[in-house]
């Protein structure tokens, strides 16, 4: 189990939870990352020269808090360091890492797409929450959320939303 930090202690003095933590906290809990990370690992960087690569799941994490919350490679970078939730989300301890940065995140990216990667993975979330009543409604930062799928009907126009 990791060692609690100054950060954690205080925001675990807090009243509620955000939605954006509630969100990530769910997402975290449902969605298959090691078999996901798995996927990815014959067309990640191997290392050998130069800066040793970031581990497949923190930049998956990054990829997909990109996609939900519709934020650049920037962004998702700045937000990582500015909100708890997301830092918590992606795993990053600031006492052993800093966040990989942007172009970092723009190169997974590139390779997910080059490879077909990302359609796979973007189906098989869809997959997985629909198997627990959920779908994803992208956003803006401040309003990403997960929503209730109707028992019957209108799942195809939901799903087309997601992806």
């Amino acid at each position: 189990m990791k060692q609690q930090n100054f950060s954690d202690i205080e925001y675990g003095m807090r009243k509620r939870m955000t939605k954006k933590e509630a969100f990530l906290t769910t997402i975290d809990k449902l969605l298959p990352w090691e078999e996901w990370a798995d996927i990815i690992a014959p067309f990640y960087f191997r290392g050998g020269r130069g800066r040793p690569p970031r581990g497949i799941e923190t930049m998956l994490r990054m990829y997909f808090l990109k996609r939900w919350f519709t934020l650049s490679d920037e962004m998702v970078e700045d937000s990582i360091y500015d909100s708890y939730a997301m830092r918590g989300f992606v795993g990053i301890d600031f006492t052993q890492e800093q966040v990989p940065d942007a172009t970092t995140l723009l190169k997974f990216r590139h390779i997910l797409e080059r490879n077909g990667i990302d359609k796979q993975l973007n189906k098989s979330m869809c997959e997985t929450l629909r198997k627990h009543g959920l779908a994803i409604r992208t956003g803006t930062l401040t309003d990403a959320a997960l929503v209730r799928l109707p028992k019957k009907g209108k799942q195809k126009a939901t799903e087309e939303a997601s992806a």
